[in-house]
């Protein structure tokens, strides 16, 4: 598992691989803190590498858009795979995040 921001003009990309689980959402959480506390919160969530989301992974996202909103921002999805998107929809939260084929398109929505 690995994570990576990348700053842009606009907005922050976040790339994470493996699995968004009980183990590793705390390291996503602090990722996303770094960039917060610094005033960043136009945040793209990479999911390309992505392979699980667990309801710890979907609770990091939901407090990251609801914190990101309280200040004007918002955190968009991008490359998410079919699987997670379906889940996404199962517990009714497709609407909750926009959701990118790409980050360049991710990015370009800021």
């Amino acid at each position: 598992m690995s994570i990576t921001t990348n700053r842009y003009f606009r907005s922050d990309v976040v790339k994470m691989t493996g699995r968004v689980d009980t183990y590793t959402a705390a390291d996503l959480q602090k990722a996303i803190d770094e960039l917060t506390a610094d005033g960043r919160y136009n945040i793209v969530f990479d999911m390309t590498d992505v392979d699980f989301l667990s309801s710890k992974g979907l609770h990091v996202l939901t407090e990251t858009q609801i914190e990101t909103k309280k200040h004007g921002g918002k955190l968009v999805l991008a490359n998410t795979n079919e699987k997670i998107r379906e889940s996404f929809e199962w517990v009714g939260m497709a609407d909750y995040f926009e959701i990118y084929d790409d980050v360049t398109r991710a990015v370009g929505s800021f």
